[in-house]
């Protein structure tokens, strides 16, 4: 994977994109406001949504109590949120080739400033 300077919610962080077919991760992202590290695999799993009942032109059906709503299976894919900064770091130095020449670390030490700040 490499690491690339990225938005996320408004404010500048990092994310890793794979680099080959064979990588097991979709993306992984660092969002700052939360100091949590996401990793969304390739791998996929059923999980149950609620999600609006549509008509037969696609509009959302509406009833007394607001929108109706209808239980779908869906595959999404797996996601893990990393907290521990070490972690974060062993991870991103593991797989990210970049890791040595992008300066990732930037990116939590100003998530850490602006929580100490508020």
């Amino acid at each position: 994977m490499i690491l690339v300077q990225s938005s996320w919610q408004d404010v500048q962080t990092f994310r890793m994109i794979p680099v080959s077919e064979s990588c097991p991760y979709v993306e992984c992202i660092f969002d700052p406001a939360t100091k949590v590290f996401v990793v969304i695999m390739k791998l996929t799993k059923t999980t149950l949504h609620m999600l609006p009942k549509l008509d037969e032109y696609g509009i959302a059906i509406t009833g007394s109590k607001g929108t109706k709503q209808d239980r779908h299976k869906l595959d999404v894919f797996q996601e893990f949120y990393i907290e521990d900064q070490s972690a974060i770091t062993d991870l991103v130095e593991l797989f990210a080739v970049n890791a040595k020449k992008f300066n990732y670390k930037s990116f939590m030490e100003a998530a850490s400033k602006e929580v100490t700040a508020k």
